[in-house]
């Protein structure tokens, strides 16, 4: 069982005080608090041993290239891939998913070929894709969303499988409706349909256990920044075998093996695609956070979300004038409560929210045409959960929410 109050003492942000009030957290679908261990780590590293890697033939550089390299292999054993070669470091799950697009894509896609995504997508997990499908002349088909239940369209899954996509992306879970989706069915699926399948995994690595030998998929991204780590590192993961057909897209120092001066031979993996001195004191940082996220236990922390998402639901029950988009059913449902107030816009709510200390977020949360075509609404706030959150700050937030509907007289 997790023990909040136990690991609100490693997150020194939470005692800040602004305007006499202690910051009350519940953003971190957009980043995360950082824990004194990660950010220990990372000053050791500058105070002790600050260096490139691979580089040196010194014992600081050494010491930071092997903690470096173990950051990888506890990325690898975090979500159960092989050896860490399969561990490509970019600068975050959006740079992971532009690189196979970019790369892969490149290879793989051509005129008249099919690009399957879904409606949930993060801008990150679309953009990408209608810019390869405008460069080759490919045709990016979307997975629709049922209103009702905020899940994927089955008969729109089925139709878009139809067109023998060479690719399917999608969200592990929606940064806006918390949705859950079935990782290992739609691959299976996808696979079966003759589709590579890139699995969005920004909003569930950091809070739940995800298993790539179970799920299947081709290619998982996911970053640092939200499951306790440092900002600018993410991961892109993928099978060695589909890694070493893939272009590189930076070259420079470190991803050679060889230069000569009309040809050049690339690096052994993950290297190829790490060009440049690298975020050296990120990668320390990260694998200080799966450290600290497996010192907790993923378990542990999902139940827990799944018990505070619940108990935001059932208090907000019967709040007039308030609308909850997502699942019904919380197993299929992560720690994210997106709604709107009748005549309050979500900008409006979020600074109602700030005044009372809690930091939400407010907009479209970079999923315009999720929440365009499917909220059918220019915008929504959103209450995001993680280990470190409690009922308190639940109850806190149901009042500022009560404070909106009396300043806009709602209900």
């Amino acid at each position: 069982m997790l023990e909040v109050n136990k690991v609100r003492k490693d997150f020194p942000i939470l005692d800040v005080m602004y305007d006499g009030k202690r910051i009350t957290y519940l953003d971190s679908a957009a980043t995360s608090q950082k824990p004194v261990q990660v950010i220990d780590r990372v000053s050791e590293y500058y105070r002790n041993y600050n260096s490139n890697i691979h580089r040196g033939i010194y014992k600081i550089s050494e010491k930071a290239t092997e903690e470096y390299i173990s950051s990888k292999e506890k990325a690898a054993k975090l979500i159960n891939s092989g050896s860490y070669s399969e561990i490509v470091y970019t600068k975050n799950a959006t740079d992971a998913i532009n690189l196979v697009a970019a790369s892969w894509g490149n290879k793989n896609i051509g005129k008249g070929d099919h690009i399957l995504i879904t409606e949930m997508e993060h801008h990150s997990n679309i953009v990408p894709w209608q810019m390869l499908a405008e460069r080759k002349g490919a045709v990016l088909d979307y997975v629709s969303v049922d209103k009702s239940t905020y899940t994927l369209d089955e008969q729109s899954l089925e139709m878009g499988l139809e067109n023998n996509p060479k690719i399917f992306a999608f969200t592990h879970t929606s940064n806006v409706l918390g949705t859950i989706n079935d990782a290992k069915r739609l691959t299976k699926m996808a696979h079966k349909a003759g589709a590579a399948v890139l699995l969005d995994g920004a909003q569930s690595v950091p809070h739940m256990k995800v298993d790539v030998n179970e799920i299947g998929a081709d290619f998982i991204a996911f970053s640092s920044h939200k499951m306790l780590g440092p900002a600018g590192i993410g991961v892109l993961r993928a099978g060695r075998d589909v890694l070493e057909k893939m272009d590189p897209l930076i070259t420079g120092g470190d991803m050679i093996l060889s230069v000569e001066k009309h040809k050049s031979t690339w690096n052994s993996l993950p290297w190829k695609f790490e060009a440049g001195t690298p975020n050296v004191e990120g990668g320390i940082g990260f694998g200080a956070a799966i450290d600290y996220l497996n010192m907790i236990g993923l378990d542990d922390i999902r139940r827990h979300e799944i018990e505070l998402t619940k108990y935001a639901i059932e208090s907000l029950e019967g709040e007039k004038g308030l609308h909850i988009y997502g699942p019904d059913r919380l197993d299929i449902k992560g720690g994210i409560v997106s709604f709107s107030i009748d005549r309050a816009h979500p900008h409006d709510i979020a600074t109602i929210f700030d005044s009372f200390g809690i930091a939400i977020r407010a907009g479209h949360h970079c999923a315009m045409p999720l929440v365009k075509s499917v909220l059918e609404l220019p915008a929504v706030a959103r209450m995001s959960f993680y280990l470190y959150n409690d009922e308190e700050e639940v109850d806190q937030a149901v009042q500022a929410i009560k404070k909106v509907k009396e300043i806009f007289h709602v209900g």
